[in-house]
């Protein structure tokens, strides 16, 4: 199949829609955006959407073939990783490190993500942030939500130490270790807000919870994302006498993110998902292999249980409107998600604090509509669903990804090139060319790519970059084809985001001796 021809199949849709880009509207819009003639054209070649489509992709992904090098310092540019340290000689932490990296379709990038070592508690903190409708939401999970789980941790006495040297102008102890990529943007204007909001938390934790009491980790996640989704909430209401902060929180609520959270603490992992992002563990089998093990479920029309949940928290009337075209009021994929107030607040309460806002808001299409069928608020949540596994030695990895990357490759598929990577041996799979009819020569040509792919594997020095070649490279034989990664690369910003989405990916290694020990000193 031609490049081009994969290229349009693979055609991803936008997280949210705006009423004014209605399904149909939408189509022509992008239509239009890949119909640009140039003026020397006839205009008999515009006549026919799908030939001028074609023949308009074809024109722009003809023109811009990278070379190795520069691909590579595409995919390279937000690579990061991460080794846990040693305490003589040994490594203690069920966790060996990580990789991870971003590579963006949006301009600027939408996706966030985060990673963190719980110093006041045991456990590391790795999260994957999508956002949609601007990245100021993920923005702003990526920088606060680590920090309400860690409080949602602490034991009591804890908290009190923490407030008491609050109150006596002290110094905090440190509550996280970030780990986090140069390029990592903070919104230092938003930190003193960000820490009042956190303090009327622990504030609240500390009447709530009593001395010597052990917080449950399902408790606290959940708890943490609720109630940052909360103060997300209030912030925008209340306003901030800055300009600059009140346009901030605005945009913070009224753009929108999922979140995909795992907590490590020694052979403990939890999964705390709200959205489409995912978690995926890495098996290895007895014969060397590796299988997936989905630890989170998409939260969108594909899930039966998401679909019968919202349609029970809504009257009867609503059960056609609430969920029309695969999306939450016919505009929004994911059915949870932390902001987007558009389907939370009232009316009433949208446009009060709409007027008062200041007026780069109203620039913004996601604040111009009501949504449709709009009489049952709130129809969105930021409620994670939280799922427990008790690590074994056999866990190798987990893969926690935006839905960019499990829109392009298969759990299972992303398990085995990450466990081929791992260990170094490749498993030879049937050579599979589909319903394709290949000829002698086609099947020699196909056999000698597979050794040229088996011979630059390990390229890449950061095992997410690895994965991320193949989500946007690969082909219809699953091996990464130069060409097309090149082509998929040098969209421009206009066609990127219509053939793919952002893509981010976190790759945690697991330390399957420490596991092992802490296991066999479980009492049964």
């Amino acid at each position: 199949m031609p490049v081009t021809s994969q290229l349009l199949r693979a055609l991803p849709r936008n997280k949210v829609l705006a009423s004014t880009l209605l399904p149909c509207q939408l189509q022509a819009h992008v239509v239009s955006i890949t119909q640009r003639p140039a003026s020397s054209r006839p205009s008999h070649m515009w006549q026919s959407h799908q030939h001028s489509r074609s023949f308009q992709t074809a024109c722009v992904l003809h023109s811009y073939i990278l070379t190795p090098p520069q691909v590579n310092s595409i995919l390279k540019a937000n690579e990061y990783s991460f080794k846990v340290p040693e305490f003589d000689g040994k490594n203690v932490s069920s966790v060996m490190g990580f990789e991870s990296n971003q590579l963006p379709a949006n301009a600027p990038i939408e996706d966030r993500r985060s990673a963190a070592t719980c110093l006041q508690t045991r456990g590391m903190l790795l999260g994957v942030f999508d956002g949609h409708a601007g990245c100021a939401c993920a923005q702003a999970l990526s920088e606060r939500l680590f920090y309400y789980i860690a409080v949602s941790l602490l034991p009591h006495d804890t908290l009190c130490e923490l407030e008491a040297a609050v109150e006596n102008g002290r110094a905090l102890s440190p509550i996280l270790q970030w780990h986090k990529h140069p390029n990592d943007y903070f919104s230092r204007e938003a930190q003193m807000l960000y820490f009042r909001s956190l303090r009327t938390y622990w504030q609240e934790l500390i009447d709530l919870n009593s001395p010597g009491e052990i917080p449950d980790t399902r408790e606290a996640l959940l708890s943490a994302f609720k109630r940052l989704d909360s103060d997300i909430s209030l912030e925008a209401q209340v306003g901030d006498p800055s300009a600059f902060l009140h346009y901030w929180v605005l945009r913070v609520a009224f753009s929108g993110a999922t979140a995909c959270v795992a907590h490590i603490d020694g052979s403990d992992l939890y999964i705390a998902n709200a959205g489409d992002a995912r978690a995926v563990l890495g098996v290895q089998e007895e014969d060397g292999s590796f299988t997936a093990h989905t630890l989170s479920n998409d939260h969108n029309a594909q899930n039966e249980d998401e679909v019968s949940r919202i349609r029970g928290e809504h009257p009867p009337s609503e059960k056609k409107t609430v969920i029309r075209q695969d999306r939450l009021l016919g505009l929004l994929m994911p059915f949870r998600a932390f902001g987007d107030v558009k389907f939370k607040w009232s009316i009433e309460l949208q446009k009060r604090v709409l007027e008062s806002g200041p007026d780069q808001l109203h620039e913004n299409e996601h604040t111009k509509f009501i949504p449709p069928s709009y009489h049952t608020p709130p129809y969105l949540t930021a409620e994670p669903e939280i799922t427990h596994h008790k690590l074994r030695p056999q866990d190798r990895f987990l893969v926690i990804g935006s839905d960019g990357l499990w829109e392009t490759l298969h759990r299972q598929e992303v398990v085995r090139i990450v466990g081929e990577y791992v260990t170094g041996v490749h498993q030879r799979q049937p050579l599979k060319v589909g319903g394709y009819r290949v000829t002698l020569g086609e099947m020699q040509g196909l056999l000698e790519e597979r050794k040229a792919h088996l011979s630059s594997a390990f390229e890449d020095q950061n095992v997410a970059t690895h994965l991320m070649r193949h989500a946007v490279g690969n082909n219809e034989f699953g091996t990464v084809d130069h060409e097309r990664l090149s082509k998929m690369l040098s969209l421009p910003e206009e066609l990127a985001r219509m053939y793919r989405d952002d893509i981010t990916i976190i790759v945690t290694h697991l330390n399957p001796h420490v596991i092992g020990a802490q296991s066999r000193d479980v009492p049964s």
